[in-house]
């Protein structure tokens, strides 16, 4: 998942700065920072998904856990992964490559996926994908935490365990809320561009920190926070800064 969102974080970081440096490149390559961009954005909830799969079987199964979440096996789920993530883009490319001319791929567009992909199916195959992905990703969330909650209670001696796995799991409730955003966002855009039309350039970077950036910043840093280690330095950097600016501050005030 970390190496997911960098690739995701550093093609969407590309195409927004051209976007404004640039406004419009080859059709060419926008077609591969889209086809990457939006693979990465559509792997995230399904990687929550096999997230919360393990998790699952590491406590209603705990015995068996070594023997079915082996590093071969885990390498094949995530290559499962990737292909259910990246089969839909590809067949976008091959539908494009079929209909458009090889004139168009030399042409320059403001790089946005309606611009490369402009066939009205395509569009409606993406929203069909994408909620099958999300109801995926949500009943398996669900099916894993009632699971957990039913096992803690009948294990005692495990509730320690299924308290952090359930916690877990309500965290990847969050971040699939999170990565709903990207989804609908498209449709806020559009409604604010007519309710403000004169603060375009204001609406697109608003929406591409709200969308993109904040939800992978407070991933790392919740699951961060939950680490015993990584808490310590983090509150001991905190009051190193803390204690930084009133010593200025104090010297400011007897300066003046």
């Amino acid at each position: 998942m970390v190496l997911n969102d960098m690739v995701q974080l550093t093609i969407t970081s590309t195409l927004f700065v051209l976007s404004y440096a640039v406004y419009r490149i080859k059709v060419s390559f926008c077609c591969f920072f889209i086809l990457v961009a939006v693979f990465t954005t559509r792997t995230t909830p399904v990687n929550l998904a096999g997230m919360a799969i393990e998790r699952h079987i590491a406590i209603c199964y705990p015995l068996r856990h070594s023997q079915i979440c082996t590093v071969r096996r885990t390498y094949f789920a995530i290559g499962v992964m990737w292909f259910i993530c990246v089969a839909p883009d590809i067949t976008d490319l091959f539908v494009t490559l079929e209909r458009e001319s090889l004139s168009f791929f030399h042409g320059s567009v403001f790089c946005i996926r309606p611009n490369v992909f402009t066939d009205p199916i395509l569009a409606t195959k993406r929203i069909v994908f994408d909620v099958l992905y999300f109801s995926f990703v949500f009943l398996t969330l669900v099916y894993t935490y009632l699971r957990i909650l039913f096992a803690a209670r009948a294990l005692a001696t495990e509730k320690v365990s299924a308290q952090k796995a359930r916690n877990t799991i309500l965290l990847h409730g969050a971040q699939l809320s999170m990565c709903l955003l990207s989804y609908i966002s498209p449709s806020v855009e559009i409604m604010l561009h007519l309710i403000f039309p004169k603060q375009v350039l204001e609406i697109r970077f608003a929406n591409y920190l709200i969308v993109y950036i904040l939800p992978r910043f407070l991933s790392p840093l919740i699951y961060g926070m939950r680490d015993a280690l990584f808490r310590k330095y983090f509150k001991m950097h905190l009051l190193n800064i803390k204690f930084t600016i009133k010593h200025r501050r104090v010297g400011d005030v007897n300066d003046t």
